[in-house]
């Protein structure tokens, strides 16, 4: 699990989006000069479109849960009108009330229980569905029974979990007819978690990170949504896409029918509808995302408490001082694209750092803070001097000590605001765990430590996404000598960057030379690292190919350098990281037990995410293991793969071989239908009877 390879920057794409989503970020004035003015405000219209359409179904939700039935049919007539014309649920609707009503016990409010069935919930009664009448006349049993008679024929009626419930089915709606979906990055950790809850349970092994996908995935689900009448006669759908729905969310082969006769059919749209169902704990969820972009950079400490941000929820874990982070000189823009299947879906591409232009008298710390986000795939622009040659190593220097002095380049970054858009908002927090932790963490260091720690820890990764490894390796050998004595694979990885800009830069005696000194004798000393040696040695045949360069993964280097130093500099890393290093492991690991590839990991943006360089893959290997010994036991289990086999071009296969008996697809989805199996124990069992599945079914019954 460790040792499983993630895309940071996809990673870094997501979390934004999913900040400026849910509006959680204070906008800046600095505007992305990347970005066209007519793109980029037609984006946060669109964005701003869908926050508010969530804002709403959360005002009626919680209006629902308070028993204010009033107030949110109201909202529901100013927002979403045409949801009252669907009888089934104004009948539901005006049962509660009639129930919240008799629930407040004056005269008052009898009577109005009373006009409310003669007006409103009489009259739904007669045409919301065939049960609907006899529903009614079994409330009016509450007139009789008192609502603390858990014996009472109407005890159900009365309990206020029922508020629950339909403030779950009009959430789930809601969300259908607004197309307000979550945003990309709050599904896909839901869809993450749920299959990794699966797969641990499945193979029998202790999650490790199971204290917090607790907290963060509930138990709980809302109530899916239930098509009309209408839509009852929906033509038949495939049987591939009512499986795929199934087991992605966790539903029966039923509730997968009539999600997609919900959505006419529409599998992705189906998907989303039962995924943003799943309920997830919000203040958890706000602590790792704050936790991870001041980690990263993107906002400030200081600046998210003074902007009324809440202290971490339950025993969450905050390895960062709440107050102690000092900026680079940069404002943060994204660029957030959407989707017909999600308004908070992220153009990856665009995300980016642009120096602020008010610094234009340091030139040397306008290099040092000039950074732009890219994938490692992207060619870095000529503008862009990276050389390490050892020109720019005063300049780095500089970078690094200059980097905490004043509260100027601080401001740079951006505040967390929060949810302060959202009134009914109340965090579920325990401010014992998180002033004892942070007593501890101040106990260690002072605040003034903090910041210098901090803005090393940027500082480094900076240098190193730059592609500035000879100013990298310098400065960290300066602030700690054996700190590559220790990290050799990152020393190697350094070097190779260092290699390949003097290859490309035409200077093949020093490239040379750093491959003598430094490269060959690390991987004399690491067998494992000899054949990343020998692939980068042959950027030598080609001295004009830039594509070594440009492709090498520097944004993957940068960001294990910070994990490192910071654990180095008692820093640890996020837990989010920790989650998504875990969940993608056994996400991949679970479609290998499955025999096929995940329909839905491109809607979710879980290949970004695993889109890493595969000349890297060897290198973080050799990490993996000089890091062995962080690891836990139930870490190190969770790496045990399974030996089914994929198709080689990654798509469902129409045959699927097991052993030597070749599968077809039309058998295998008939014996999991039929006999309510995983996939991979469908295709274990046709493997025994040589892929007959008639054959199968009539031993199992027989």
């Amino acid at each position: 699990m460790e040792s499983t390879p993630v895309n940071w920057e996809a990673l870094d794409a997501l979390v934004i989006d999913f900040a400026k989503s849910e509006n959680l970020l204070e906008e800046s004035s600095v505007s992305s000069p990347l970005s066209s003015p007519n793109s980029s405000s037609s984006s946060v219209s669109l964005s701003s479109s869908s926050y508010h359409s969530r804002l709403i179904i959360r005002q009626i939700r919680r209006s629902l849960e308070a028993g204010d039935i009033d107030s949110a049919i109201d909202l529901l007539r100013s927002h979403a009108s045409s949801i009252l014309e669907d009888h089934r649920l104004l009948f539901r609707l005006q049962k509660q009330k009639f129930i919240e009503l008799l629930r407040r016990g004056t005269i008052e409010d009898r009577e109005s229980a009373i006009n409310c069935l003669r007006t409103a919930l009489a009259p739904c009664a007669l045409d919301a569905y065939p049960e609907a009448y006899e529903e009614f006349k079994h409330v009016l049993l509450a007139f009789i029974y008192d609502k603390d008679d858990q014996t009472s024929p109407v005890a159900n009626e009365w309990a206020e979990r029922r508020r629950f419930e339909i403030a779950g089915l009009m959430s789930s709606v809601l969300r259908a007819h607004l197309h307000a979906y979550d945003p990309v990055f709050s599904m896909t950790l839901r869809y993450l978690i749920s299959i990794h809850k699966g797969y641990c349970f499945h193979q029998g092994l202790l999650s490790p990170i199971s204290d917090l996908t607790e907290r963060l995935l509930l138990e709980e689900r809302d109530p899916p949504a239930t098509p009309q009448e209408s839509s009852y006669e929906a033509p038949p759908f495939d049987e591939v896409d009512i499986q795929a729905l199934a087991h992605a969310v966790k539903i029966t082969r039923q509730g997968a029918v009539e999600s997609l006769r919900f959505t006419r059919g529409d599998l992705f749209q189906a998907f989303q509808n039962e995924l943003c169902q799943m309920r997830l704990d919000v203040s958890v969820l706000d602590e790792l995302v704050r936790e991870y972009c001041v980690y990263r950079g993107f906002i400030d400490s200081t600046l998210a408490s003074s902007s009324g941000m809440q202290t971490p929820s339950k025993s969450l874990k905050v390895n960062q001082p709440e107050s102690g982070c000092s900026s680079r000189n940069c404002s943060l823009e994204v660029d957030c694209s959407t989707s017909k299947h999600s308004d908070g879906e992220a153009s990856i591409s665009n995300t980016n750092v642009d120096a602020s232009p008010e610094n234009n008298t340091d030139v040397t710390s306008m290099q040092g803070t000039d950074v732009e986000l890219r994938f490692a795939g992207e060619p870095m622009g000529s503008h862009e001097d990276c050389s390490t040659s050892g020109s720019h190593q005063p300049e780095s220097s500089k970078v690094l000590r200059n980097r905490g002095n004043g509260t100027g380049e601080r401001n740079k970054r951006k505040r967390w605001r929060g949810r302060h858009d959202d009134f009914g908002y109340v965090p579920d927090v325990s401010h014992n765990g998180c002033d004892k932790q942070v007593r501890g963490s101040s106990s260690k260091m002072s605040k003034e430590q903090q910041d210098d720690k901090y803005e090393i820890l940027l500082g480094m990764k900076e240098l190193a996404s730059r592609g500035m490894a000879a100013e990298a390796v310098e400065e960290v050998n300066t602030m700690d000598p054996d700190f590559f004595v220790q990290n050799p694979v990152l020393l190697f990885q350094l070097k190779q960057v260092e290699f390949l800009k003097l290859v490309s830069s035409g200077d093949h005696s020093a490239a040379l030379k750093v491959a003598s000194s430094h490269l060959g004798p690390l991987a004399a000393r690491h067998p494992d690292l000899l054949k990343p040696l020998k692939e980068t040695l042959l950027a030598l045949l080609r001295p004009n190919d830039h594509a070594l360069v440009k492709g090498f993964p520097l944004f993957a280097i940068a960001t294990s350098l910070q994990v490192a130093i910071g654990q180095r500099l008692g820093i640890e890393e996020p837990q989010l990281m920790k989650i998504i290093r875990a969940t993608l492991h056994t996400h991949s690991e679970w479609f290998k037990l499955q025999m096929c590839k995940d329909r839905f990991e491109g809607l979710l943006r879980i290949d970004s995410l695993k889109e890493v360089n595969t000349s890297f893959l060897a290198a973080t290997a050799v990490m993996s293991k000089s890091n062995g010994d962080s690891c836990t036991q139930a870490s190190s289990q969770l790496t045990t793969s399974s030996n089914a086999r994929l198709s080689e071009d990654g798509s469902s296969p129409s045959q699927v071989s097991s052993g030597d008996v070749v599968c077809d697809e039309n058998a295998i989805l008939k014996v999991m239908e039929f006999l309510d199996l995983p996939r991979a124990d469908a295709i274990h069992l046709l493997a025994q009877y040589n892929g007959n599945a008639e054959t199968v079914i009539q031993q199992i019954f027989a």
